[in-house]
């Protein structure tokens, strides 16, 4: 949660810091959601929040708590609650599909309006249409939290499902 919420502070997307750090965006995502890293993924991620590494060793601290590592000071420095940090995240995810779905409209009516005056007996744009639709509807689903296997906790169900079989 550390990771997540000095990512936000930086206003980085987890692409971003994954480049930064050499990290995958998969491995970015597992961090904060709060499986285990490495301690070379914990390197890296301490190198570049310029932290100290202990600091993102630690177990995730409730907002209660105060503490007394440097990197946590500086940003508890901020008056920006963690409610406030998710929210803006959301918000920030939510701006991402809206912008998205505004595109793809504008973009499928232009195509379908050329499609109509270039050739109007094969209608060619429902392809762009359904495809990129496709695209957005997954965005939606994620945006919208209604993806049940972007979660930590199905895999674990995954992991002892596997395990389960092997006995």
């Amino acid at each position: 949660m550390l990771v997540y919420k000095l990512r936000l502070q930086k206003g980085w997307s987890q692409e971003q810091l994954a480049d930064l750090s050499g990290l995958s965006v998969r491995t970015i995502q597992r961090i904060e959601n709060g499986q285990s890293a490495s301690v070379e993924s914990l390197k890296a991620l301490a190198s570049v929040f310029e932290v100290d590494f202990n600091t993102l060793k630690e177990p995730p601290m409730s907002s209660n708590t105060t503490s007394s590592t440097p990197g946590q000071q500086a940003f508890n420095s901020q008056s920006i609650s963690n409610d406030e940090i998710l929210a803006i995240a959301h918000v920030r995810k939510l701006k991402g599909f809206y912008s998205h779905l505004i595109r793809y409209f504008v973009i499928v009516s232009c195509l379908a309006i050329f499609n109509f005056i270039k050739s109007p007996a094969y209608f060619w744009v429902i392809w762009v249409a359904l495809g990129w639709g496709l695209g957005v509807l997954f965005h939606g689903l994620r945006v919208f939290q209604f993806s049940p296997f972007d979660t930590a906790e199905w895999e674990k169900k995954q992991v002892e499902k596997y395990l389960n079989r092997k006995k």
